[in-house]
């Protein structure tokens, strides 16, 4: 018998052909839901293992995520151990899981659905160690039928500190539990190329990549999907999406909430290595990949990590680095400290695609508003024929707008004719939101889509160790020589040198037109 955590014994796929057969299957999902017999049979029953099961995340997105896949008919049969430091029962955990869900969960379980997952529920105190883990697995393997010769999945969902995973891992292969198993890490993965090189080559002891998720929840997002749907399946925007006609890119998430009791992380992390490297360059990379050869998961990471490597490296001379007023002040921040709150970015993609295009990103704390969009910017008509005064030009490029919030909105705004006498031109948009559609009660939310990818073995939503560690490498020029902070006010949109940054283009946000109700 192989050793499971040696990483030739092909660790945690038990049938390779099967797993790929499943992969290449297109999941149909039932436009309404209805409870556990709907749970399509090819789906192996799995047991998820929550590390970490108590914290932030757990309690805002996690279980609630986890409650809805169960009730809804769309994953398969799951039985849900939660571990964690905090001494609970299973009794305790659940009246946890069921708090959390009222509380702030985005979708509220009925009575009914609720007394169908709180059975699936149980929890172990991590401090009991490895056997004590393998037990619950094992009990609970046995109630999805695993003694009656049916598959059963385990996925590990590590929602633990970056410095944690690698004791977790451990804890998992003493218990034995690596085979089968799929693994989900959350960011941050490394903090430099070095680290980041080390943590999948400790990674890589126990688990083979194909067995690692590495969450980005962005990507789960129906809008950061739909450029994929705008790209690839349009006639209309395929031709266009390239040098000769786009212009600029802007990927700007501002945030308008602080720390949030995050000091600890935040502090020796900042915004660059918690937001850019995670999240920012990835959704770029959906913007710019070339067209894969299928939708399906190899093809789509070997096209973002194209992107990545295409990547020319971040000089310091291209970045603004912000700090808000009052962050010195936070508790558990250095009075000192250089962490940055804010950074604004030029990246430039070589490649033939994208020579000369830069695309701009921008994320930060304590900013005037809360939002996520991706503007595509095309070039401007080369000749204007329309007369002095017309209005054209005065409004800027035309652009191609991506809102990434749960209502998945899309605009495309050109230049149209007022109505009425004389030639004058105004701004004018089209806007599509799912929310008008007869299926926006079918939308994922991010980490119920990217949980069931996991459950699927489906990649092509998350992030590879060749993607992680190429953006690490790009990132070393301004990791070894960062400017200096610049302070902003909260409330603001950022340091006022991110408007030389962009110049003579301007930022997106703030919107001076709003998006239709």
């Amino acid at each position: 018998m192989t050793d499971e955590t040696t990483p030739a014994a092909d660790t945690g796929e038990t049938d390779d052909a099967a797993d790929r057969l499943q992969e290449a299957q297109t999941i149909a999902y039932p436009s309404s839901y209805s409870g556990r017999q709907r749970k399509a049979p090819e789906h192996d029953p799995t047991v998820v293992v929550l590390f970490g099961a108590t914290g932030d995340l757990s309690r805002r997105k996690l279980l609630c995520g986890l409650g809805y896949l169960a009730v809804s008919g769309l994953g398969p049969d799951i039985r849900v151990i939660g571990t964690s430091l905090d001494e609970m029962d299973d009794a305790q955990f659940r009246e946890f899981a069921r708090t959390a869900i009222d509380d702030v969960g985005a979708r509220k379980l009925t009575p009914e659905q609720w007394a169908e997952f709180e059975p699936d529920l149980s929890y172990v105190n991590t401090t009991a160690g490895p056997e004590a883990l393998a037990r619950a697995v094992a009990e609970k393997e046995r109630e999805l039928g695993a003694d009656k010769g049916v598959r059963v999945r385990r996925l590990f969902y590590l929602s633990v500190p970056p410095k944690a995973a690698t004791t977790v891992i451990d804890t998992l292969a003493k218990a034995g539990l690596t085979e089968g198993s799929r693994v989900i890490m959350e960011k941050p993965f490394g903090e430099d190329l070095e680290s980041a090189l080390a943590l999948n080559a400790e990674v890589h002891k126990t688990f083979r990549e194909k067995q690692i998720f590495r969450i980005d929840h962005f990507l789960g997002k129906e809008a950061a999907q739909n450029i994929l749907a705008f790209r690839f399946a349009n006639g209309l925007f395929e031709p266009i999406w390239n040098r000769n006609f786009i212009d600029h890119v802007q990927i700007d998430i501002p945030e308008s909430l602080g720390l949030d009791a995050r000091a600890a992380f935040y502090e020796p992390t900042g915004a660059y290595k918690d937001m850019v490297v995670t999240h920012l360059f990835q959704v770029m990379a959906f913007v710019a990949m070339e067209p894969p050869t299928a939708l399906e998961p190899r093809a789509i990471s070997e096209e973002k990590n194209k992107v990545f490597r295409s990547l020319e490296p971040i000089h310091p001379d291209d970045v603004v680095r912000g700090q808000y007023s009052g962050y010195r002040q936070e508790k558990g921040v250095d009075p000192e400290s250089d962490t940055e709150t804010f950074i604004a970015l030029k990246a430039r993609i070589d490649n033939w695609r994208w020579a000369g295009v830069p695309f701009y990103l921008r994320t930060g704390k304590k900013l005037a508003q809360g939002m996520r969009i991706i503007s595509i910017a095309f070039k401007e008509a080369p000749k204007s024929m329309f007369p002095a005064g017309s209005g054209i030009g005065q409004q800027g490029p035309d652009h191609l707008t991506f809102d990434l919030a749960d209502e998945s909105k899309v605009s495309l705004s050109f230049y149209g004719k007022r109505p009425g006498p004389g030639m004058r031109l105004e701004k004018l948009s089209m806007q599509f939101s799912t929310e008008e559609t007869d299926r926006a009660d079918d939308v994922l939310e991010a980490y119920e889509r990217l949980i069931l990818d996991a459950m699927h073995g489906d990649h092509t939503l998350f992030t590879t160790a060749e993607g992680i560690e190429s953006l690490w490498e790009r990132s070393i020029p301004l990791l070894d020589d960062p400017p200096p902070v610049k302070l902003y006010e909260p409330g603001s949109w950022g340091p006022n040198s991110i408007h030389q940054l962009i110049a003579p283009n301007a930022w997106r946000l703030p919107f001076e037109r709003n998006w239709r109700d």
